[in-house]
Formats: C-alpha cells, structure tokens, sequence
C-alpha cells in the first residue's frame, strides 16, 4: 500500500483581477507606465509550503496599453516586443526563499522575444479570502527590475542634448488574484 498524496493546493490566475504593469523612464524626464491584460497561469503550493511552490505564467504581449494608441503600436512592432513572431512573454519559477519581513524571493526564467533569462521577483501574500460566490481567492503582488536590452527591446534614439528616448530598466509589478483550482 502507497503512501497518501501529498495535498497540493492549484490556482489559477484570474486575468479579469489580475495586473501585469511596467514603468520605463521616458527622455530621462519622466515615467512611462503602462499594462498587459492578457494574463494567465497557475500556480501550485504542495502542503502549503511556499519554499516548494511552482508557477508558470504567460502574458500577451499584444495586450500592452499605455494609454497612447500610437505608442502601443510602436511597442507592438518590430522595434520592441514584435508580437506577430512573439505574441507571448512567459515566467517559470524555478525557486522561492523567504525575504524574512514577509515576503518572498521567487527566482525563475523570464522569456521575452524568443530570449529566456534569470529574473528574480520580490513576492507578497496579500491573503486569502472566499468571494460571494463561495470561492477561494489569493491575492499576490511582485516586483522586479530587468535590463529590457538583455531581452532584443533595444530600440532607442540619441538625444540631441544627450541622454537617451527610452530607459534600459524597466520596472514590473504584478497585482495578482488566483482561484483555488
């Protein structure tokens, strides 16, 4: 006779409470900041140990918004995300450790056109809770920074006075609700 199972707890991120947003310096002035809408993925937790926890997560890349239709566009070409050849970005986890004041480090690879590399995100539990409907909900936050040139987003103009159009880091923060699967 085999041993039980060991409880496995799923989700399943909910794309419609669920941001993936990024802020980029723009002239050296100021920040952009915009969002992706198309999100999935899941995650799972065996015996509620976040040390052993696994998450897989795609992101459309045609679902960017910045709020200037003309710029996301220019995101969407070529010149950055190329969505017609990469219409998706994705992150697998490959570790978490504990922070120490809460929060997580989760290590994992990040692929954005075609190009995979180490990333590390700063996670959060937020809580759990039932919705109205009787189901189990988990909310979740991370952050990171990534060099968007080490990924082929390398397209960027020279100022006249010097500096450069569009910032190297790009800052990604994810307010995440999953559903208990």
């Amino acid at each position: 006779m085999s041993a039980p199972a060991a409880p496995v707890t799923s989700w399943s991120i909910d794309p419609s409470h669920s941001t993936v947003g990024f802020a980029v310096k723009h002239l050296m002035l100021s920040t952009v900041r915009g969002s992706f809408s198309d999100v999935s993925g899941e995650f799972a937790i065996p015996n509620d140990d976040l040390r052993a926890a696994t998450l897989t997560a795609e992101v459309g890349t045609a679902s960017i918004s910045t709020g200037v239709e003309q710029r996301d566009a220019h995101l969407r070409s070529a010149d950055f995300f190329d969505v017609e050849h990469f219409p998706k970005a994705t992150f697998r986890s490959t570790g978490m450790t504990p922070r120490g004041d809460g929060a997580w480090l989760m290590a994992g690879d990040l692929t954005i056109r075609g190009t995979t590399l180490p990333v590390t995100l700063t996670v959060t539990p937020e809580g759990t809770g039932i919705d109205p409907w009787g189901n189990l909900k988990s909310g979740w936050t991370a952050s990171t920074k990534i060099d968007r040139s080490a990924f082929g987003l390398t397209w960027n103009q020279v100022l006249e006075a010097g500096g450069i159009a569009v910032g190297n880091d790009i800052t990604l923060t994810l307010d995440i609700q999953a559903k208990a699967a």
